[in-house]
């Protein structure tokens, strides 16, 4: 009781693991992958976590030190869950560094890539062909249009929802 106490996770880092399970909880969400057809696969779950956790820090971004705060907490929560995904895979200590700056290199270039696309809104062009680079990048194209439709929705439902909930990992996702 009392270690568990000393070691509980306090402050940001508490509610960085709550944003997190929001964000695993809502890239699982069947319809992505049954409605909108995104890949269900290793790299499909990748990019859809990729694409939620972007959606928070979007969010996040430009508010304040707190939320500046929050934003590295969920990040930092995001990379150990990919550190823990690949050991659970069997990826070797050796090459776990490797593949993990691999996956960072990812991250940051779609960090970029979402940042852009958004900077050119409304015009959804840049979103759907990034999302048709990504998600999509081994599966069917088609859907690509109505994905971004979910992440605009999705980012109007955050751009709604009081900071303090969110920063607090209170999620309330727009429904699929």
């Amino acid at each position: 009781m009392i270690l568990d106490r000393l070691f509980r996770p306090r402050g940001p880092q508490a509610a960085a693991k709550r944003l997190y399970a929001a964000v695993v909880a809502q890239a699982r969400t069947p319809g992505l992958y049954v409605e909108l057809g995104a890949p269900d696969t290793v790299e499909g779950r990748f990019e859809l976590y990729t694409l939620h956790v972007m959606l928070l820090l979007d969010r996040l971004r430009g508010q304040g030190q707190a939320a500046a705060e929050a934003s590295q907490a969920l990040f930092d929560a995001y990379v150990q869950a990919l550190d823990d995904a690949l050991r659970e895979m069997g990826v070797g200590d050796l090459s776990v560094g490797k593949k993990m700056r691999k996956l960072g290199e990812a991250f940051y270039g779609r960090a970029k890539s979402y940042e852009a696309a958004f900077a050119e809104l409304p015009q959804t062009a840049a979103l759907i062909a990034l999302l048709e680079r990504t998600v999509y990048a081994e599966a069917d194209m088609a859907q690509a249009p109505r994905l971004a439709d979910y992440v605009l929705a999705q980012r109007a439902g955050l751009a709604d929802q009081e900071l303090g909930r969110v920063m607090s990992g209170e999620v309330a996702w727009a429904v699929l």
